[in-house]
C-alpha cells in the first residue's frame, strides 16, 4: 500500500434533535490522509450501499469497497481472514460473536487509541458501550443496531380470556417474571390453551437479564452452580409443567405458523421479530397483536451488533473514522429507516423520527416509542464466554425441547449440565 500523508482534520460536530454526534473529521494525530480504500465486510442485506455511497462523496480520496458475505458463511470467512492476515478494515461483529472475538486482544484495533476523538463512550447506553469491549477493558466495537426486548401479546387472545388488552394493565402483569407466569396460569386456567411460544425462548429473554449465565468472567463454566440460572429453569420448565408453552421449537415452521394460528398468547419479541410476527400472522390477524410498555424482570436486549477495525488495517485510524460515522445517530436513524434495524446510539434512541415511527399492523402503533423506552430499561450486557452461544443452543435449548416432550425437569436439568459440560 501507498504511504500515506499525515494530516489532522479539524473538529466539527453535528446534532441529531439537539445530541452532538462524532465527526469523523475530529481524528486522531497519525490518521493516514490521502487516498486511501478502505474494505468493508458485512452480511449480504444489511443495506449500507446507499451509506457508502454518500460517505464517499462526502469524503473526497476514500474509496469504501463493500465485500458481502451470505449469513450463514460470514463469520467462517472472518475467521479465516484474520487468521490469514488479509481481514478487511472494517467488520460486523454481532451480538452473539462477540465474545468469541473480542476476547482475543490481537485481533481488533482499540478504538479509544485509534477512533476520532470525540466519539465518546456515553454516546452509547452504557450496557451497549460495555459489549464491545474486551475482556481487559479495551474498546474494540462500535455499537450499530439492538435488540431490545417486548413481550408481544395477542389482545383478542386476552379478552377471551378475561385479560386486560390496555398495554398499560397488561404493563402490570407483566412487572416480573412471577407475575407474568401467575397471568400465564390465570390463561390457563381460563382457556386451557398454552400461554407462551416456547420454553427456550422465554428462558433466553430471562438469561439475557443476568450478569453472568454459562460461564463466569475468568471462563469458568458455572452452570451447575449458577442459582439464577437454576431458578429460571425451575420457573419455566414449571410453567412447562401447567401447561404454559406451546411447546415449539424457535424459529421451525411450526413456531412461525403458530403467530397465525393463535397457537400462543404471548411471546417474548426483540424489535426485530415485529417483521416476523407480521408476515407469519398474516393480514387476518392485523391489529390483534400488541406489545406492553412492561417487560418481565426490567429490560432486556436480544441480538444487535457492532462495527470493529482488525488490528491489522493498515488504514486502521481511516477505517475507525468510517465506522464512527456509520455508527453515528444519522445513519443510525437512517438504517433503522430503510431496513429496520433497531438504534443503539443514545442520540438515535432519542430522535423524534424514532420514536414517531408507527405501525398500523399492531394495536399498540407507537412501535419507534415503545421499543425506545424499552431499550432505556436494559442494565445489563451479559457475560459471554466463547462457548456460550454453544452451550445455550447444544445443551439447555434441547434440554428444555425435552422437558416440553415429557422429561422431568430434573432430568432435563441434568441433560443440559452434562451436555454443557461436553461442549465446554
Amino acid at each position: 500500500m501507498m504511504v500515506l500523508t499525515v494530516v489532522l482534520a479539524s473538529a466539527c460536530s453535528t446534532a441529531v434533535d439537539g445530541t452532538p454526534v462524532a465527526d469523523p473529521r475530529a481524528t486522531r494525530v497519525g490518521q493516514p490522509g490521502g487516498p486511501v480504500r478502505i474494505s468493508f465486510m458485512t452480511s449480504v442485506g444489511d443495506g449500507y450501499e446507499d451509506l457508502l455511497t454518500e460517505y464517499q462523496s462526502q469524503h473526497r480520496g476514500v474509496t469504501i469497497e463493500l465485500q458481502k458475505v451470505q449469513p450463514d458463511a460470514y463469520y467462517a470467512k472472518l475467521h479465516t481472514m484474520l487468521a490469514a492476515g488479509q481481514a478487511p478494515d472494517v467488520v460486523v461483529v454481532g451480538e452473539e460473536y462477540r465474545a468469541t472475538l473480542f476476547d482475543q486482544p490481537d485481533l481488533f484495533a482499540d478504538l479509544a487509541e485509534v477512533g476520532p476523538a470525540d466519539v465518546d463512550p456515553k454516546q452509547w447506553p452504557d450496557w451497549k458501550y460495555e459489549g464491545g469491549l474486551g475482556k481487559d477493558g479495551t474498546w474494540f466495537g462500535y455499537g450499530m443496531d439492538s435488540g431490545p426486548l417486548g413481550m408481544a401479546y395477542r389482545t383478542d387472545l386476552f379478552a377471551a380470556a378475561g385479560l386486560p388488552t390496555d398495554p398499560a394493565q397488561v404493563g402490570n402483569l407483566f412487572r416480573s417474571w412471577d407475575s407474568y407466569l401467575a397471568a400465564g396460569d390465570q390463561y390457563v386456567r381460563a382457556t386451557g390453551k398454552p400461554w407462551f411460544d416456547s420454553a427456550a425462548e422465554v428462558f433466553t429473554a430471562r438469561q439475557n437479564q443476568l450478569d453472568t449465565g454459562y460461564y463466569d468472567r475468568d471462563d469458568n463454566l458455572i452452570i451447575e452452580n449458577n442459582a439464577d440460572i437454576k431458578a429460571s429453569w425451575d420457573a419455566v420448565t414449571g410453567a412447562v409443567g401447567r401447561g404454559q408453552s406451546a411447546r415449539l421449537a424457535p424459529f421451525s415452521a411450526e413456531w412461525f405458523n403458530g403467530f397465525r394460528a393463535a397457537a400462543f398468547a404471548t411471546a417474548p419479541a426483540p424489535y426485530w421479530m415485529l417483521a416476523l410476527i407480521k408476515t407469519n400472522a398474516g393480514p387476518e390477524n392485523a391489529g390483534k397483536w400488541a406489545v406492553a410498555d412492561t417487560f418481565p424482570g426490567g429490560g432486556a436486549n436480544w441480538g444487535g451488533s457492532y462495527l470493529a477495525v482488525p488490528r491489522q488495517s493498515h488504514a486502521a485510524a481511516q477505517a475507525a473514522a468510517f465506522a464512527a460515522w456509520l455508527t453515528a445517530p444519522e445513519q443510525q436513524v437512517r438504517l433503522f429507516r430503510t431496513t429496520g434495524s433497531f438504534p443503539s446510539r443514545v442520540g438515535a434512541l432519542r430522535s423524534s423520527e424514532l420514536r414517531g415511527t408507527t405501525d398500523p399492523y399492531f394495536a399498540t402503533k407507537e412501535t419507534g416509542r415503545r421499543y425506545a423506552d424499552l431499550a432505556g430499561k436494559v442494565t445489563v450486557a451479559p457475560y459471554r464466554a466463547p462457548r456460550d452461544s454453544r452451550v445455550q443452543t447444544e445443551a439447555v435449548w434441547p434440554a428444555l425441547q425435552a422437558v416440553e416432550q415429557g422429561t422431568p425437569p430434573d432430568a432435563g436439568w441434568q441433560q443440559a449440565v452434562d451436555k454443557a459440560r461436553s461442549v465446554n
